[in-house]
């Protein structure tokens, strides 16, 4: 019998932040466009849109991870499989912990990404992952303009650190969902997290990037109104003293 790998995008994001597709829109995408087994909706700084998700993922015969993109002071942190919000504004190594209070799993975000480069505001632990006991580094993200930061990361994942790989479009149209996404052996959201956890997963980078920049292009005014939109939202909740 042959051996199953499948794909897992765990990083996307919706409305529920500062993504332009609502939820039921991205799950009718991935059901119908896309060859994806498991996602991880991560928002920033919430963790609703990630609940609705998953309360709709029998209806499209896809499984949700819960997850977050946490704005630490260090840079983005996700979460995955996470069962409460953990708050913007704390130190790395704090929200690596309450990651895993919760039996979570920490993976840095697009690690080498620099705030300066590109339209998209990207907030990058770079160095600070020297001093985080992580689970897991994304090593690809479909972004524009992080071809850079990616060989950086796929360079200090080569390091050999214990940590396991993922890969994510970190989509905020529907069109890059699928993009990046995570190779794990199983099909399900279990058999996801066990490849993580025996360090067997790999970051793969698909099709269309031409396609999805140029979309991305089009739709960056919106997406910038939605970022502000984030941002004000987080600093009412938090009072984060920067960008969500």
């Amino acid at each position: 019998m042959a051996e199953v790998w499948s794909k897992a995008d765990l990083h996307i994001h919706s409305d529920h932040s500062d993504g332009l597709a609502t939820i039921p829109e991205i799950m009718e995408h991935v059901a119908s466009h896309t060859d994806l087994k498991v996602i991880a909706i991560t928002d920033h700084n919430t963790i609703e849109g990630a609940l609705f998700a998953q309360s709709l993922a029998e209806m499209y015969d896809v499984e949700v991870v819960v997850g977050e993109e946490v704005s630490s002071r260090s840079g983005h942190i996700i979460g995955l499989w996470l069962r409460e919000a953990v708050p913007p504004g704390l130190s790395a190594a704090e929200t690596v912990a309450r990651i895993q209070e919760q039996g979570g799993v920490a993976v840095i975000a697009h690690p080498f990404a620099n705030r300066a480069f590109g339209p998209f505001g990207l907030e990058s632990v770079g160095n600070a992952i020297r001093d985080v006991a992580f689970h897991a580094l994304e090593v690809y993200n479909s972004s524009p303009y992080l071809i850079h930061a990616n060989r950086l990361a796929a360079k200090a994942f080569s390091g050999g650190q214990g940590i396991a790989a993922t890969g994510g479009s970190d989509a905020h149209v529907l069109k890059a969902i699928g993009a990046g996404y995570t190779l794990f052996r199983g099909s399900t959201a279990e058999d996801l997290r066990r490849s993580i956890e025996n360090l067997e997963t790999r970051a793969e980078a698909g099709r269309g990037g031409l396609s999805v920049a140029l979309r991305y292009a089009f739709l960056y005014p919106k997406i910038r109104r939605m970022q502000a939109w984030n941002w004000d939202r987080c600093k009412a909740a938090k009072q984060v003293a920067r960008p969500c």
